[in-house]
């Protein structure tokens, strides 16, 4: 490497990655110069998390070589990694949610002082700097899991950021921030430019990679096929690059009709905090509901309490007529209602267990034999939505941990279909999705819809809610500040209503 430019800090050359005869990983090479940021884009299971595991050692390669500023490289492990100048901030974040900000921020090198004493003064004091450099305000002190998800992952930053790395990778790092929290988050990425640094930013958001890389490097089935200047690239060519053809619009045409009210809500108010005060709207059969707002807005809150999960003060929900305040998520579905949750790792999934568990789990009296189960039932019930979701899988007994994060979130979509729900509500169902499976995931809602189910969207993606809905609520501050026709909104005034009631 001694021919290699100045301005490399990584170069990564010839990498190969099989497990059994599947060959993840195919001669792959990267080069990512110092204080730019590379994106890295691709569908799921194209092999960008094989790769990046493979660069921090979590995975050992089969072949090829990793060099960092000049010196090759292999880590035995993300400790390793860490430690010597590289960064991982994952779109599923793993924090000790139970302990503070400053015990998650020095995990596994708490400093002591002369006695051998964890020295939580110098912790506190070495936090707030950091924070403060980064212009971000925190309560130290609090729990983890008493913040939301965007304040969590911007933890998780400051804590890359406190290795005084050379390389950070950010893997979907907006997929649950608002636009202002994104602007934040390009400005300390600009920030950490300015100083030198380089970082690799995966992501499926065509808009971002434009605002914020240099460069764009794009794998597919395991081989890199694409990487150049972003300026020097269109969504057009990156989006052929990721799925071998072109798609002509992001979203397909918004073309049902709905029917009579069939949800309806009536002044829903909630117990504890964050607070829903006094809620009233109504969703059409066949329609598509979106629900927009700020992070903290009650968005989440919303579809939790309708379902049953989230205790309510006061207020009705009614379906066709019929009065539906459940006081769990049982009765709700049982009832016809399904929920697509935020975090599919947290309460979406059962991570020890294999595809065909994860898919039938919420439908098992429909494939009983009698008094028993029927396993042949429950493999074709799993065979048909892989095949349904055009899920990337070895088969029907994979782990699901063994599949990407959008291939996870098709296996959830597919235990819901399983039911027929009548009310299907998603909280950002296309979160760490990429952009030709979000399109068949788009065509199924609209389908649903044609169908004469009642859909609710929950979406921080602008774009998303504006080009998959027929209605848009907007959440702020707990209260429901508006409701818009999707047609006859833009941008601004749903920025408008989100903040009417701060």
């Amino acid at each position: 490497m001694e021919d290699k430019k100045n301005d490399v800090i990584l170069s990564i050359r010839g990498m190969c990655k099989s497990f059994g005869r599947n060959q993840v990983l195919d001669h792959i090479n990267l080069d990512v110069k110092a204080g730019t940021v590379m994106g890295l884009m691709g569908e799921n299971g194209a092999g960008k998390s094989t790769m990046m595991k493979c660069l921090f050692g979590s995975y050992q390669k089969d072949e090829g070589k990793i060099f960092l500023d000049g010196k090759e490289i292999n880590f035995e492990g993300p400790k390793d990694a860490l430690e010597n100048g590289i960064a991982m901030v994952h779109q599923e974040l793993n924090q000790c949610l139970e302990r503070n900000v400053v015990d998650n921020l020095f995990l596994g090198r708490y400093p002591v002082n002369s006695m051998g004493v964890v020295d939580e003064e110098r912790m506190k004091k070495k936090a707030s700097e950091l924070f403060r450099k980064l212009g971000m305000t925190v309560n130290l002190t609090q729990p983890m899991r008493n913040m939301s998800v965007s304040q969590r992952q911007m933890c998780e930053i400051a804590r890359a950021i406190s290795y005084n790395s050379k390389v950070i990778v950010l893997d979907e790092p907006t997929s649950s921030l608002t636009i202002q929290e994104v602007d934040k988050l390009f400005e300390m990425m600009r920030m950490l430019k300015s100083q030198g640094i380089s970082l690799i930013y995966i992501s499926h958001k065509m808009d971002e990679i434009f605002e914020i890389c240099d460069e764009v490097s794009v794998l597919r089935d395991g081989k890199m096929v694409m990487t150049k200047a972003t300026s020097e690239t269109n969504m057009n060519e990156l989006i052929s690059a990721m799925v071998g053809r072109s798609l002509d619009n992001r979203f397909p045409p918004v073309d049902n009709v709905p029917q009579g009210v069939s949800l309806s809500v009536q002044h829903l108010t909630t117990k504890f905090e964050p607070h829903l005060q006094d809620i009233s709207f109504d969703v059409r059969k066949g329609e598509i509901f979106g629900l927009y707002g700020l992070v903290g807005a009650g968005r989440t809150e919303l579809l939790e309490t309708i379902f049953g999960i989230r205790t309510r003060a006061s207020g009705r929900v009614y379906l066709d007529g019929k009065l539906m305040n459940f006081n769990n998520a049982k009765e709700a579905i049982e009832h016809g209602f399904a929920l697509i949750t935020e975090e599919r790792k947290a309460n979406g999934l059962f991570l020890k267990c294999d595809l065909t568990f994860n898919t039938t789990i919420a439908n098992l009296p429909s494939y009983k034999q009698g008094v028993a189960l029927s396993d042949k039932k429950m493999v074709d019930a799993t065979k048909k939505e892989i095949k349904i979701m055009h899920t990337k899988c070895m088969g029907h007994d994979d782990m699901i941990t063994s599949l990407s994060g959008g291939n996870q979130q098709k296996v959830i979509f597919g235990k819901w279909l399983e039911r027929a729900p009548q009310v299907f509500m998603m909280d950002e169902p296309t979160r760490g999705i990429d952009v030709g499976a979000k399109y068949e995931i788009y065509e199924l809602i609209i389908k649903m819809a044609k169908e004469g189910k009642t859909i609710i969207i929950v979406s921080s993606e602008m774009p998303e809610i504006l080009g998959m809905t027929n209605r848009i609520g907007v959440m702020s501050n707990g209260q429901l500040a508006g409701i818009v026709n999707t047609k006859e909104t833009n941008q601004e005034e749903l920025l408008r209503l989100s903040t009417k009631y701060l």
